[in-house]
């Protein structure tokens, strides 16, 4: 158990790296925070929209490979990641639409948000000084990828469980952050049929899987004297799915139909300089971004000891999950 902690920690790590508020919250959040609390958390909800859909998605992602439960006691440890494709509607948006009241945009409005191009974001002008100020660009990247690492372990009754579990782990600069996710699948034919459930050719099976990502990045922005600046992050998504496969040999292609849903509460907290305001925890980011039905198609290759699995996934964004684990028994 202790080795499998430490495999958890090592994947936190790099997955975590791989989210891109990190970027956003370190170095671009002083470009936002202008003019009021009010429009810079329109702005920062404008702008972190794709990463906020794409990770969500992520995190319900992966949860199953097949609607077979595993036997009594039996497990694998799966390592997979999530790359979800932003779309091109979701790589910029029109500054014009946010109703902002403290700043107007000098010429073009639309500008990047951070799934967009790798370019100079719109100027803007502070009603209050005549302050201008570009807009942050665009990481130039429209993919949202995201780690999965989980344990899955067969109960009695064609029932299995699984966990997603990250400690608390220190990224220094990078914050601080720490992941929970549980998960239950059951068969339903066993359930109706009983030992007569062998003579229908597939399986078939309900899930439900539950996560939540918690992430505080440090900030310095302007005067931070107090050393108090931050972001608490809050990710949670929630998944209800339906499945059928059929198991050949050592390769089991499965489809199902669910549906998920994912929100996010993001604080601001700290000093923060407005002008000549001096504001306390200036604003909130709290919405679901995912809410919606999907459907999957993949296949998970069983070799002994040894698996492989990939699967796509339609839902608010298009996604593809793949990964390798390690188990004993089916």
């Amino acid at each position: 158990m202790k080795t499998y902690f430490n495999l958890l920690k090592k994947g936190a790590l790099i997955g975590s790296l791989f989210f891109p508020l990190g970027v956003f919250a370190q170095d671009q959040v002083s470009d936002l925070i202008k003019g009021s609390p009010e429009d810079a958390g329109k702005l920062a909800n404008a702008y972190l929209t794709p990463a906020l859909n794409g990770f969500g998605l992520g995190l319900n992602s992966g949860w199953y490979t097949s609607a077979k439960a595993k036997n009594t006691l039996r497990f694998d440890l799966r390592f997979t990641a999530t790359v979800a494709f932003v779309p091109q509607s979701d790589r910029t948006f029109d500054v014009n639409s946010l109703g902002l009241k403290t700043m107007d945009p000098m010429g073009g409005s639309i500008t990047p948000t951070i799934s967009g191009p790798d370019q100079t974001g719109a100027r803007m002008r502070l009603k209050s000084n005549g302050q201008e100020f570009n807009l942050p660009e665009g990481i130039g990247v429209n993919v949202v990828p995201s780690p999965q690492v989980q344990l899955t372990v067969g109960l009695p009754k064609n029932i299995d469980v699984s966990l997603r579990y990250i400690p608390k782990i220190d990224l220094k600069d990078f914050g601080k952050v720490d992941l929970f996710g549980a998960g239950a699948k059951i068969e339903v034919l066993p359930l109706i049929l009983g030992k007569a459930d062998k003579i229908v050719p597939v399986d078939v099976a309900v899930a439900v899987g539950y996560t939540q990502f918690n992430w505080d990045i440090p900030l310095e922005v302007g005067d931070n004297s107090k050393h108090d600046q931050h972001i608490s992050t809050k990710i949670k998504g929630l998944n209800i799915d339906a499945i059928v496969s059929k198991r050949l040999l050592f390769f089991t292609p499965f489809a199902s139909v669910g549906f998920n849903n994912s929100n996010a509460d993001i604080r601001a907290l700290g000093t923060y300089q407005f002008g000549s305001d001096t504001v306390t925890d200036p604003f909130t980011i709290k919405q679901d971004y995912v809410n919606g039905l999907k459907a999957s198609v993949g296949f998970q290759l069983h070799l002994a000891f040894f698996r492989l699995y990939g699967s796509y996934t339609q839902s608010k964004y298009g996604y593809v999950n793949a990964g390798i684990g390690f188990g004993m028994g089916k």
